[in-house]
Parts: structure tokens; C-alpha cells; sequence
């Protein structure tokens, strides 16, 4: 069975912790199927008062996280050799790259993946040169620390490994996974508030639903994320047209694609 490490090094260890209890996660780690570590970074300070960071040289907003604790950390937890392809030493960072579906499943064939939250005004230059593998964003935003983006790190990624999912198949139909936004689903009851699921899904025919499903899918990433869709070659789109304007007025207004492709000259 595939199993996959992650070790994360922070200064708030019960962040990482208290979120672990999630159901999802939880079962994983019980299971075997995940290893989640958590190492505080206060208890190898080597000043009184157990700082880990220090002012800026040079004058600048905020303190820094010190070289010294931070790699005293790391080699606690990690056997030092930077570029191990099995074994990823990470800083979340705004810095970093932007985090994508495409990275976690690539990811998630990894041994270990080490996780370093930073705090404060980030941490010295020196030991992301001298440590880390990669730096991570998970947007273009700034947040107190690194915790939150170790954690979505961890689910993202999680979710390819097989036994974390109650049904793996999800991973695959997930938004993102083809490069597309997942279409509009729906439940029971059939009619709600004066709106009624669209006539092909409780149709019973497989084909047409999944014919459905992926040209919805399409509408809806161009509705929302065209960016998504700038470098598809794979589109046909007077096909999609076609299949858009034999949509009823109702259930344009229910996916909320009204007006989408009645002006495009696709």
C-alpha cells in the first residue's frame, strides 16, 4: 500500500494538530495510509525566553525567523540531502510557486514532504538556500503563517493517495483534475423551490448523462475560470454552441449560464 510522510515544522504546532482530528485525515492516519508528524520549532531556540526570531539587518517591518533553530529543527526530523526526489523540504511562501491540482497528484508519488511555516516577516535567506527543495504559495495573499498552506498541502496532496478517499474515483471526477471545473451536481428531491434537476440525469442512460457532464463541465470553467480553458486545443466548440443553444432558458438560468455563448463567436 502507498504511504506517504509529511513532516511539519512550526512555531504553532497545535494549528496542524487540532485540524488533524478531521474525519478524513483522521481515518488516513489511523489507517496507516498517512504519517503526519509535527515538530515545534520553539524547543531548539537556544536563547532564554525560547525566541526563534530575530530583528531585520538592514531595517525592514517585522522579525525574521533565525537561521539556527530552524536547521536544527530540519535535522531532527530529516536526514539532510537537498534535491532528494523522494523527499521534499517545502517553504510555504508567497514567494513560492502556486500551488495547482496538477503539483498535489505529482506530489503525492513522494516519500516524505517536509512542510516549514514560517511567521512573522518570513524566514533567513540562508537556510532556504542551504535546506529547501521548494518554495510554495497557495495564493497571492498574505496570511500570518505558513500553517494554513501546510494543511492544504496535506489534504490536497492526500487525496491521490489511495485508502484516503472513501470511493477513489472522486479524485479523479474532482475539479481541476482534467483542467476543467467540475459541472453542476445535484440531489434529491427532484424539484425544489420551483427549480427541477435537469431531465438527463434521472434519465438512467449513462452515456448521455456523462456527454452532459463533460460539455457542462466545459460551460462552467468558461463561465468561471476561462483562464482554465486560454490553451485547450481539444474544444469543440461549435459543437459545445450547438449543444448550448439546445439548452431550455430554465436550466440556463439554474446552471447559471445564461447569456454565456449567445454572443461568443467561438
Amino acid at each position: 500500500m502507498k504511504k506517504i510522510k509529511f513532516q511539519v515544522v512550526t512555531l504553532f504546532p497545535e494549528l496542524i494538530q487540532s485540524y488533524l482530528k478531521d474525519a478524513l485525515l483522521s481515518k488516513a492516519i489511523t489507517s496507516g495510509v498517512l504519517c503526519v508528524d509535527v515538530t515545534d520549532l520553539r524547543p531548539f531556540s537556544d536563547t532564554k525566553y525560547k525566541s526563534v526570531d530575530d530583528t531585520v539587518f538592514g531595517g525592514g517591518d517585522g522579525m525574521l525567523f533565525k537561521y539556527k533553530p530552524l536547521a536544527s529543527a530540519l535535522n531532527s526530523v530529516h536526514i539532510f540531502k537537498k534535491g532528494n526526489s523522494d523527499k521534499k523540504v517545502v517553504y510555504l511562501s508567497p514567494q513560492g510557486k502556486p500551488w495547482n491540482s496538477s503539483l498535489a497528484k505529482e506530489w503525492s508519488k513522494s516519500e516524505e514532504i517536509i512542510l516549514v511555516c514560517g511567521r512573522y516577516a518570513g524566514v533567513d535567506q540562508r537556510f532556504i538556500h542551504h535546506f529547501v527543495d521548494e518554495e510554495v504559495s497557495i495564493g497571492d495573499y498574505v496570511l500570518s503563517g505558513g500553517e494554513l498552506g501546510a494543511l492544504v498541502m496535506i489534504e490536497s496532496i492526500s487525496r491521490f493517495i489511495p485508502g484516503v478517499l472513501g470511493d477513489q474515483a472522486s479524485a479523479a471526477i474532482d475539479s481541476f483534475e482534467d483542467g476543467l471545473l467540475e459541472a453542476p451536481q445535484f440531489t434529491k428531491p427532484q424539484s425544489e423551490d420551483g427549480f427541477t434537476v435537469p431531465a438527463v440525469l434521472v434519465s438512467g442512460n449513462h452515456q448521455k448523462i456523462s456527454e452532459w457532464q463533460k460539455k457542462c463541465a466545459i460551460l462552467t470553467t468558461l463561465k468561471k475560470r476561462p483562464d482554465l480553458l486560454a490553451r485547450r486545443k481539444d474544444i469543440n466548440w461549435p459543437e459545445l454552441q450547438d449543444f448550448y443553444k439546445k439548452m431550455n432558458p430554465e436550466e440556463k438560468t439554474l446552471l447559471g449560464l445564461d447569456g454565456l455563448l449567445d454572443t461568443e463567436n467561438k
